[in-house]
């Protein structure tokens, strides 16, 4: 009995001092002489903490860790949240030998690295990340922290690691021995420097379609080039950007780590649908071609636009899953809307071939997207997927390159086809202006024959009047003779008109201005005829007298650059159509209006009016009104004698003279210098009362 109890004594006092004695817990990372890992999974020994408080270093060493497998993982993830979390790890050194290790768990955006020793508090050792890391060029060797523990000590080491990104890196923390890592460093190197190589190769691809584009610009100012350009930028600093978070490579934004943050989403929205829509709106022309589509184009841009600063702003907030959440909702969205229009514009890509070029490029990207999306959705997952989107895969890159490649052919071909259309016109321009000289000719001809004609007749009426001597035949003898008077004054004003509008159409086409020129031509091919035909006449209608007038003035004020105005009032009790006037009386006075009435420097804007107004049952009153200088100003302008008058208006004083004697009219004219009457105001009235027979 004594030896039982003696036995149980003794058992409790085994079992006391083992307890007593200090032993590693099962989290501990205990090495020896006969430690040397090459590469070594942590999990094991690693305790972690979710830190949703913002705790402090101290804080935490007070704090209890856990373990939290689903904190660790192989691929990136999408977090959709912050990942605020504390990884701890104790490394007791029992061998002779100082243990030097090199702890790798990933790259990720913020990374604080301390070492505790026994009976003190942590200190930071070394932060780094790629939110924060401003090293250069060496700061991708920032991101393996040294596990470093004295022979029989004990060390205490906290990894504060915060993702603000939506996407998270791979979160796996190993050990490894110097050279191990530096074989796993090399490694690395050699898997991104090939895809940093395709990297650069596009982006020298695409500086060579930015300048072309450019240099096309300068040529052919064209919107189209200026959307084309601002999308090629874009690309050109997105896939710049990517070589931000290549490890291991000369990034061209090094030192501004976080821009590559601000031009992800907001690039991919920029570049594949903001300037997509601007570019293909005015490409296309859709304005005139497809207001619908425009119209679609132009409240989607507008909409993405405002996308684009949203997402700046939640960017900006750190709310950095928001617009990943935001592109994939526009992503799925616009999927099925953009195969509609491109299935639209493929139904009318035969009478328009712009738009295969733009369709061809639209389909190899939007090809190209869904590809690279479907590659990463099995690997990744649906959001982590969209967050890679625009990885630069070999499949991504060759839609890109594709589509820069069709819209730049398109831009290229809608040059030559502006080419073209200009040649086109040029020659049109030159074959109505040859019809014109060909038409000055003809007319000179046949004047030139009416002359002879009119010269004949009058020889043989002379002939005629020396035969006979009775009172009747002089009487008639000379009415024919006013006739013909009358016919060879009308034959003065054609060359005088002629020669007026030919020096216009010289004006346009001295100044390439090939619309108004083209537009001047048509007019004055009109006028031409209506003067041949008015010349064959002695009275016209009022109808026709006025829209002669109308054509006459649209072709003065298209010369006079619209720096002139004009008004035709006719009294609503006149009968335009039945109401005959002598042919071509008013033109003359007309143009002496516009000649020096235009060139008031107190007006800048030349105004002429003409009033028809019916003063009596067989009386028509014309008054033709110009804000001009008057004739007293133009004449001491000119250096002219008091009593000169220009050539038209005395030829239609003439012809109205003659006129009263042939038909017993009494057709009145009468010429007021208002700036006589009065010196504050200023132009000419010319007043004209036309008898009906």
């Amino acid at each position: 009995m004594k030896r039982i109890i003696l036995m149980l004594l003794l058992y409790c006092y085994t079992a006391e001092s083992f307890a007593t004695t200090e032993r590693p817990s099962s989290d501990t990372l205990v090495t020896d002489s006969a430690f040397a890992p090459v590469s070594m999974d942590l999990r094991p020994y690693i305790s972690t903490l979710i830190d949703d408080k913002n705790f402090t270093v101290t804080q935490v060493s007070q704090l209890p860790f856990t373990q939290h497998p689903n904190l660790f993982h192989d691929n990136p993830k999408n977090n959709a949240q912050i990942n605020n979390c504390w990884l701890k790890l104790v490394a007791k050194n029992e061998g002779n030998k100082p243990l030097s290790s090199l702890l790798f768990a990933g790259w990720h955006d913020f990374m604080y690295w301390y070492v505790q020793t026994p009976l003190h508090t942590p200190e930071l050792v070394i932060q780094t990340g790629l939110m924060l890391d401003n090293g250069g060029v060496e700061r991708w060797n920032h991101y393996a922290f040294n596990v470093q523990v004295p022979p029989g000590q004990t060390r205490i080491y906290y990894l504060h690691i915060i993702n603000k990104s939506y996407n998270e890196n791979a979160l796996m923390p190993r050990l490894y021995s110097p050279e191990a890592y530096a074989f796993f460093r090399d490694n690395q190197l050699d898997n991104y420097r090939k895809e940093a190589v395709i990297i650069q190769v596009l982006l020298g691809m695409l500086l060579v379609f930015f300048s072309i584009s450019v240099i096309n610009y300068i040529q052919l100012p064209d919107k189209s080039y200026i959307y084309f350009a601002a999308y090629v930028l874009g690309l050109i600093l997105f896939f710049a950007l990517r070589l931000e978070s290549k490890p291991y490579q000369l990034s061209f934004f090094h030192r501004w780590p976080m821009l590559k943050y601000y031009w992800d989403i907001p690039g991919l929205l920029f570049c594949f649908y903001l300037m997509y829509l601007l570019f293909g709106n005015t490409f296309l022309n859709l304005r005139e071609r497809y207001p619908f589509m425009k119209q679609v184009f132009t409240w989607v841009a507008m909409f993405v636009g405002g996308l684009i600063l949203l997402c700046m702003y939640y960017i900006t907030a750190e709310q950095y899953h928001l617009p990943t959440i935001i592109y994939s909702y526009v992503y799925f969205v616009t999927l099925v809307p953009l195969l509609a229009v491109f299935v639209a514009l493929a139904r009318r890509s035969r009478h328009h071939p712009l738009v295969r070029f733009f369709l061809y490029g639209s389909v190899c990207l939007y090809l190209a997207c869904f590809g690279s999306f479907l590659m990463h959705v099995r690997p990744l997952g649906l959001l982590s997927a969209l967050g890679e989107l625009a990885a630069p895969t070999l499949l991504l890159i060759g839609g890109v390159l594709l589509q820069a490649m069709f819209f730049l052919a398109g831009l290229s071909y809608r040059n030559k086809l502006v080419h073209l259309e200009r040649t086109r016109t040029q020659e049109l321009l030159i074959k109505q202006l040859n019809k014109n000289k060909e038409l000055q000719r003809k007319l000179n001809e046949q004047l030139e024959e009416l002359v002879k004609e009119q010269t004949t007749e009058i020889l043989r009426k002379k002939q005629e009047l020396e035969e006979q001597r009775k009172i009747q035949l002089e009487t008639e003898y000379d009415k024919k003779l006013t006739e013909i008077e009358l016919k060879a004054i009308r034959a003065q004003i054609n060359p005088h008109f002629i020669f007026n509008c030919l020096n216009s159409i010289q004006l346009f086409v001295m100044q390439r201005d090939y619309e108004f020129a083209q537009k001047y031509l048509s007019d004055f091919s009109y006028l031409i005829r209506k003067t041949l035909d008015f010349s064959r006449r002695n009275f016209i209608s009022l109808a026709d007298e006025i829209t002669y007038l109308n054509t006459y003035l649209g072709l003065e004020k298209m010369r006079f650059e619209n720096r002139m105005e004009y008004e035709i009032i006719v009294d609503p009790v006149i009968a335009t159509a039945e109401l005959e006037i002598p042919a071509m009386l008013l033109q003359p006075y007309v143009e002496n209006a516009v000649k020096h009435g235009m060139t008031n420097p107190k007006q800048p804007t030349g105004l002429l009016t003409i009033y028809f107004n019916q003063v009596a049952a067989d009386m028509l009153e014309c008054i033709i009104a110009d804000n001009g200088i008057g004739i007293a100003r133009s004449k001491s302008l000119r250096m002219l004698p008091k009593h000169h008058q220009s050539s038209g208006m005395e030829i239609s004083q003439n012809r109205a003279e003659l006129l009263n004697k042939m038909y017993n009219t009494e057709i009145h004219i009468e010429i007021i210098d208002r700036s006589a009457e009065d010196e504050v105001d200023s132009g000419t009235v010319v007043k004209i009362l036309i008898p009906q027979l």
